[in-house]
């Protein structure tokens, strides 16, 4: 960043205001954590800048199953492991289709075949990152819309939290006007718009991490194997201070392909299972450089240019003008693989197993005007069949991206209203699609009077998760007894397998009713989908009885579900909770603790871009301030009040209509 003179002196000045600030303060003036944790904030500097954004991407693309598949791999056999998490599960639309119409030459690499590993690894594995962390993104053209105009929409999926991890923000100045969200840290605006263009952002779900084996000469680490030969390693002293502690000093051993995170001293146990992290976000590169020149850019060019400075973490960015063009584009940079390269931990002692080559950018999925009129994404795969690399990630998406494209396509003069609807939107997809199945399976005469309750319940629902609805509280708990209990060969948290994935896990169940893993290990019979479906019904219809006596009222799905917005010290007094629909595999994809961190809507009219954005909590990070947490009434509830957004309607850009922005 400090390499390029405009990124340079925009972190530059950036961390100048930061300090000015954080010198003007004094004790009075300090906010409260800091008091409670008797800590004094740092001068800022420009490295802090770049570790935000390294700190962004260790939360979208440090996803990984190498331990974990090589593990399952030593289980259940190569044609099973590909039977149950497939690369590519072929539901749904990609985010760009050019079947048998990508016109370039791809790189190629060596014919060697992939040395696959035959045995297990012994060391624990680790979940890495929430599964609730996606967003939606979609672009409409003017030819569909009411005004004639492109409408552009964004919500990125994160931790809900208090204060936000967005602000909005309007920055006028020189050869620059641009509004919308960024993050404490970043000197640009990250998901927004100008008075020409609009960009919004998703995840773009690629395996960009590898694990590799390494075969040390002794215990000293000092010298590691590599084609035959002992080369030197690096040794790093990492300095952590304790509070009221002794200063902790962690000596971390770098070969080049990166530091060895299982090492003697962490869970390697000894010399055969020692392990190096090959990570792309170790590697420089300049992404501030990219939302600098999008705020800024005025047409497609600067968008595309812009985007050649974005390595890390992938995103699919999609983007709209006041010249009436759209365009999405799956940017980041990859490396090129063989297939199933990346999926098993690999043999660090030959360089052929190493990254060789990353694919052009120019070569990344993209896709300008489309004929459908629209262009989306939802964490779904990226490209078509024919698209001519190999293409792995820890998983894709199944259910939001063909339930957003359903109702773009049938869309033909959309107004904001209706993006707004999108955005809320609680179809289910996932219910529609299995309930039925699963309800055929059960046996109702030998139900109890709760069970017969929640067979009503389910057989009348819409398949809608409302904020009131009990079928969604029904299903959704049978649905959480459902996935251990049909995976329990691989519920060990000593030893976490990532499960199969939604999608796969229900077409199994109806295609497979006899697949062996539905036996149960609790069991010595021998079990189809059937008895699974029948006794997760039971305990989802137990956990629903239990939820009821506790809180002594309906299972409402906003109710049951339970939606907490945490402080980020999880002090517990400063966490709202909300009554929100939607969940996880739903376009309002709220969970619990997850769901839409921002949400944007852009009409881009040439007589003025018009623009809107709320997010949950409020503009200020001052717990005392009224704008710090919000609360409104929502329409349709009467017990719990909302956490609300600051809702925001911006006109022609050059004014702000609430002063809370």
């Amino acid at each position: 960043m400090e390499s390029n003179p405009a990124s340079f002196n925009a972190i530059t000045n950036y961390t100048a205001g930061v300090n000015a600030y954080i010198s003007s303060l004094n004790y009075e003036k300090l906010p409260f954590e800091y008091k409670l944790l008797g800590y004094q904030p740092e001068q800022w500097s420009n490295l802090d800048c770049a570790m935000l954004l390294k700190n962004m991407a260790q939360t979208l693309n440090m996803g990984e199953k190498d331990k974990e598949m090589t593990r399952a791999l030593a289980m259940v056999g190569k044609p099973m492991l590909d039977l149950l998490w497939p690369d590519n599960e072929n539901v749904g639309d990609p985010i760009v289709d050019r079947t048998n119409n990508w016109k370039f030459k791809p790189v190629k690499l060596d014919t060697i075949p992939l040395a696959v590993p035959d045995g297990l690894v012994d060391v624990p594995s680790h979940r890495m990152g929430n599964k609730d962390v996606g967003s939606n993104n979609w672009v409409v053209s003017g030819s569909k819309t009411a005004t004639g105009a492109p409408l552009l929409c964004n919500d990125p999926h994160l931790n809900l939290s208090l204060p936000s991890i967005w602000f909005a923000i309007h920055l006028n100045a020189p050869g620059m006007n641009v509004m919308g969200a960024s993050l404490p840290g970043a000197p640009s605006v990250i998901i927004g718009f100008n008075d020409s263009i609009a960009w919004g952002v998703t995840n773009a779900q690629r395996d960009v991490v590898d694990f590799y084996r390494i075969k040390f000469k002794d215990n000293k680490l000092d010298e590691y194997m590599s084609d035959g030969s002992w080369k030197k390693s690096r040794k790093v002293i990492e300095k952590i201070d304790v509070k009221g502690q002794a200063t902790f000093y962690d000596t971390v051993t770098y070969t080049h392909q990166g530091p060895v995170v299982y090492d003697l001293s962490f869970h390697g146990k000894d010399l055969d299972n020692l392990y190096a992290f090959r990570w792309l976000s170790h590697d420089g590169s300049n992404e501030l450089q990219t939302f600098y020149e999008l705020n800024r850019g005025r047409n497609h060019s600067d968008f595309m240019k812009a985007l050649d400075h974005f390595n890390t973490p992938g995103q699919n960015f999609v983007f709209a003008s006041t010249a009436g063009d759209i365009a999405i584009r799956v940017q980041g940079k990859f490396p090129v693989r063989r297939k199933d390269e990346g999926k098993f931990i690999l043999d660090g002692t030959k360089t052929q197993q190493e990254w060789k080559a990353f694919i052009p950018f120019d070569q990344n999925a993209m896709d300008k005007n489309p004929a459908r009129g629209f262009t989306s994404s939802a964490n779904q795969y990226p490209a078509d069949a024919t698209y001519p690399y190999y293409i792995n990630a820890s998983s894709y998406e199944a259910y939001r991206n063909r339930r957003i494209n359903s109702v773009l396509t049938s869309l033909t003069k959309a107004t904001p209203q209706d993006m707004m609807k999108l955005q809320q939107d609680t179809y289910n997809l996932k219910a529609a699609e299995s309930l039925p199945y699963f309800l055929s399976n059960l046996d109702s005469t030998s139900f109890t009077e709760s069970e017969k309750k929640a067979w009503k319940v389910l057989k009348s629902w819409d398949y809608y998760n409302n904020v009131d609805s009990e079928g969604a509280s029904y299903y959704e708990a049978w649905w959480d007894a459902m996935m251990p209990l049909t995976w329990d060969e691989f519920v060990d948290e000593n030893n976490y397998i990532d499960l199969p994935t939604t999608f796969t896990t229900i077409k199994l169940l109806k295609e497979q009713p006899t697949l062996p893993f539905f036996d149960m290990k609790s069991t010595n019979e021998i079990e189809t989908a059937r008895e699974v479906i029948r006794k997760s019904f039971k305990l989802g219809v137990d956990a629903i009885e239990k939820w009821q006596k506790d809180h002594n009222e309906y299972p409402k799905w906003a109710d049951y579900k339970g939606t907490v917005i945490n402080h980020l010290m999880q002090l517990q007094p400063l966490g709202v909770r909300t009554r929100a629909g939607g969940n996880h595999d739903i376009v309002n994809a709220t969970t619990r603790t997850h769901g839409p961190s921002w949400r944007m809507i852009v009409s881009l009219e040439k007589t003025g871009i018009k623009a809107w954005g709320v997010y949950p909590g409020g503009q200020s990070g001052r717990v005392g301030s009224k704008y710090y947490a919000k609360h409104d009434r929502p329409m349709g509830t009467r017990k719990i009040s909302l956490v609300t957004i600051l809702p925001c309607q911006y006109v022609n850009v050059n004014c702000i209509s609430n002063n809370n922005s």
